[in-house]
């Protein structure tokens, strides 16, 4: 099995530009539709709680996180 199990950078970088321009993203290896979950993060009282979007293809079931507010993955 040469393909990689986990997302390459650039196909995460693609997949966050496209999200953060209002439309769902595909998967780039099985070219169907992303799901979305949003995940609240932190604990109460620390002061802060991160939001994340973990987008899941239905397919392949392969995922990628990305911090809401920072715009980053993880």
């Amino acid at each position: 099995m040469t393909e990689q199990a986990q997302y390459t950078p650039a196909e995460l970088k693609a997949m966050r530009q496209v999200l953060v321009s209002g439309k769902m993203p595909e998967c780039p290896r099985c070219l169907v539709h992303m799901t979305e979950r949003l995940i609240g993060g932190g604990s109460f009282g620390l002061g802060y709680a991160r939001k994340r979007e973990w987008l899941i293809c239905s397919k392949c079931h392969r995922s990628a996180i990305y911090d809401i507010k920072r715009g980053t993955r993880n």
